[in-house]
């Protein structure tokens, strides 16, 4: 069976990213990739969330205090700027970061990321990975913004150096209404 595109970006993070391992969710929405992420890494592992949208944090928070997940920091501030507020060594165990490109689900559809600021968050975490690690985004892209922020990133993937990063694109084709699809780069060396 295919899976679907969250299943298939949540497996990507799962070969990945290892018990103990610092993680990235660059757009904590309504928490459910924190989640995910607070669990896979474990007790000794930590996660930190960034969302520039303050309603994004609070539900967040709320529902890792419902859980009972203390592994995890949250910082209402664009994920262009996570390291200045990670300390270094949790940049050391870097394994990986996930990104919901789009906007926040139930709220303001003009509050959108950016391919600027993306592309800023990008290229600091890479930089970081440990060897292996991954970055996926699912990319949402069926709204106003969003054809320039998919555009923009294709053409920066595009260029990545395949001796260093694999990039893998992963969407259904035949969908209607602009389905998400994944883009994915791990560190080789």
């Amino acid at each position: 069976m295919l899976k679907g595109i969250i299943n298939y970006s949540h497996y990507l993070m799962k070969e990945a990213v290892q018990e103990g391992d610092t993680v990235i969710d660059a757009t904590c929405g309504n928490g459910h990739d924190t989640v995910f992420l607070s669990r896979l890494v474990g007790t000794e592992g930590h996660v930190f969330g960034f969302d520039i949208q303050a309603e994004a944090i609070a539900n967040t928070r709320k529902l890792l205090t419902h859980i009972g997940l203390t592994n995890t920091t949250l910082i209402n501030d664009s994920h262009s700027n996570f390291l200045h507020h990670m300390p270094v060594d949790k940049l050391t165990r870097l394994g990986g970061a996930i990104f919901n490109l789009g906007y926040l689900p139930g709220s303001d559809k003009s509050v959108i990321t950016r391919s600027e600021t993306t592309i800023l968050a990008i290229e600091g975490i890479v930089s970081h990975l440990k060897q292996n690690g991954i970055i996926v985004l699912v990319v949402y892209h069926g709204h106003e913004g969003g054809d320039k922020e998919r555009e923009e990133l294709m053409r920066y993937v595009r260029l990545l150096d395949q001796h260093q990063y694999h990039v893998l694109y992963y969407g259904f084709i035949n969908q209607k209404n602009d389905p998400p699809f994944i883009l994915a780069i791990q560190k080789r060396h």
